[in-house]
């Protein structure tokens, strides 16, 4: 056995779930990572068999380590330095929470939204689309729930003034030998365990204490009792006692519509899309000659007072939603099978756009802890720089929303099944994703680094599809117009099908790192060759490969690989 797997084995014989378990388990890496993943929050108890598979496993020959994409500051670098995303109303010092799009970004969130659309309804002929309005009767929020109980828990700190959202602050008890030691506190990570125990240790150092150190089970905010939220500090100053306790922050930006500013006039941006389509849903039943099963899909904007945005546009104020709400059934028996293909589908078209599958997973919720109206909820994870998170949520409803609707405005919200022959409230399939959350992802994925001719390439490997620039034409020389002429002729052909770029300007090897930066799948040079043959050079991104094609054959190859 090696040394390794005998500091492994040492350290799970000791029982508790402290410093040296974690330790050993975070130094050997893939196989430390079971003995977290397995119980790494259990102070005792762990089981003879447990630590033999542990060492078993610790002798295996240790998996290849998965890349983990970029930074948030190298995706951030290239979307302000490639004209992707800025900060909003940067001139005036920014404004927290939301983003302006610019000439690539706002290409390649058109182009996500138009994937989505087209294999998601016009590919479909079980779903029809909408576009409700941002701004819609204060009744239906009333009804939804979204009034009375759609916020966020708080908290303050006193003295630093800053605000945290309570269920993203997390803290532990650390003991010593199974004394007090401190309360430990710090925002939510993919880390958050080993960054509490280094905290705990360096105020264990500092008091000079001896002995084991042990640390509770991490629980948030709203985890604590009055008594702990005094002792726990605040993540802005480290002190305890400065922390609020958690209050509800209702997340709904307010507004007022018509000449009059009083209690009549009261209205609110949509905190999300899904009520316009319940509250259509009579409409589109009425006129779409549609049958249960059959899905009304949307994209639009939504708006959440977020107590803290954060993580650039993964969670903003201002955001773009893509739902569809699938309606079917009633019965008891139908509902997990819909459920299903919705989960295998979500996840089969992340991947066909390009999204990485090693950076993604699932996350069956709790029963204790879905909504009291829904009867299961999976999250697709992605890993971002910040930690894996939810990317898309595919969750059954039941007939929640269309029955409140229906009770609120008085108006039936049943649906007359022809083959049964008999009314029925439909229940409900939401899979629902962020544009911008799924753009984020798209970027992580896409990002990549390698070596061409010696030197250093940072470029996006977009899919064709999502590019923002689908080609870029390149004549070889700019000063022979007959080249220029047959280049400014193949350019203008694609224009009228892609968004393609047209570049001049420096040496060709330039010409093709500007373009791979961007993420532009092809680059077509046109040479004196193209004079002879009419055949041009075609350049593929990822490979660097080239091979010469006719222009027909061009056209041909690029309509397959970005229409599909």
């Amino acid at each position: 056995m090696r040394a390794s797997t005998v500091a492994l084995v040492d350290a799970l014989m000791m029982g508790v779930c402290g410093r040296p378990v974690r330790l050993a388990a975070m130094q050997r890496g893939p196989a430390g990572a079971t003995l977290l993943r397995r119980d790494s929050r259990r102070c005792s108890g762990i089981s003879m068999q447990e630590v033999a598979e542990v060492a078993a496993d610790a002798e295996a020959p240790a998996a290849p380590e998965v890349d983990a994409g970029p930074t948030m500051e190298e995706v951030i670098n290239v979307c302000k330095r490639r004209g992707i995303i800025f900060q909003s109303s940067e001139v005036y010092g920014g404004y927290a929470g939301f983003f302006d799009y610019g000439p690539l970004g706002v290409e390649l969130r058109q182009n996500i939204k138009n994937a989505w659309w087209r294999d998601m309804v016009h590919r479909r002929d079980d779903i029809v689309g909408l576009d409700s309005s941002i701004i819609a009767s204060p009744k239906i929020w009333k009804a939804s729930g979204h009034l009375d109980g759609f916020s966020d828990p708080m908290v303050d700190c006193k003295t630093s003034k800053l605000r945290y959202r309570a269920d993203q602050l997390f803290w532990a008890r650390a003991e010593v030998d199974g004394e007090l030691l401190c309360y430990v506190s710090m925002l939510e990570t993919d880390d958050m365990e080993s960054l509490a125990y280094d905290a705990a240790d360096k105020l264990k150092k500092k008091a000079k204490r001896q002995g084991t150190l042990t640390l509770s089970e991490l629980k948030d905010f709203t985890e604590a009792t009055e008594e702990e939220q005094q002792l726990i500090p605040s993540p802005a100053t480290g002190e305890p006692g400065s922390l609020t306790p958690p209050r509800d922050f209702n997340l709904m930006f307010q507004t007022n519509v018509g000449a009059m500013s009083d209690g009549s006039s009261v209205a609110y941006l949509r905190p999300e899309t899904a009520q316009g389509i319940f509250s259509n849903f009579r409409n589109v039943i009425s006129t779409g000659r549609v049958k249960v099963p059959f899905g009304i899909a949307q994209i639009g904007k939504a708006f959440r007072n977020e107590i803290t945005p954060r993580n650039f546009i993964f969670r903003s104020r201002e955001f773009e939603q893509m739902e569809i709400e699938y309606f079917i059934p009633p019965d008891e028996d139908v509902w997990k099978t819909f459920h299903e293909e919705w989960m295998q589908s979500s996840w089969d078209w992340l991947i066909k756009i390009g999204l990485r599958p090693e950076l993604m997973e699932r996350d069956v919720h709790e029963e204790h802890k879905l909504a009291h109206y829904a009867r299961a909820c999976t999250d697709i994870l992605f890993r971002f720089p910040h930690g894996t998170q939810e990317l898309q949520g595919i969750a059954a409803r039941g007939n929640f929303d269309l029955t409140q609707h229906g009770e609120a405005s008085g108006k039936s919200m049943e649906y007359f099944d022809e083959v049964r022959k008999e009314k029925y409230v439909p229940h409900v399939i939401e899979p629902s994703i962020g544009v911008d959350r799924l753009m984020l992802a798209v970027l992580c994925s896409a990002y990549a680094e390698d070596e061409v001719g010696g030197e250093k390439r940072n470029f996006l490997r977009f899919h064709p599809r999502l590019a923002p620039i689908k080609a870029s034409v390149l004549p070889l020389v700019k000063n022979r117009p007959e080249i220029v002429a047959k280049a400014e002729a193949i350019y203008e052909k694609l224009q009228r099908r892609y968004h393609v770029a047209y570049d001049t300007s420096g040496a060709i090897g330039r010409r093709y790192r500007r373009a791979d930066e961007i993420g532009t799948p092809y680059c077509i040079t046109i040479d004196f060759d193209t004079l002879e043959d009419d055949t041009v050079t075609l350049r593929d991104r990822d490979t660097t490969e080239q091979r010469r094609v006719t222009v027909s054959e061009l056209l041909e190859y690029m309509e397959e690989q970005i229409d599909g």
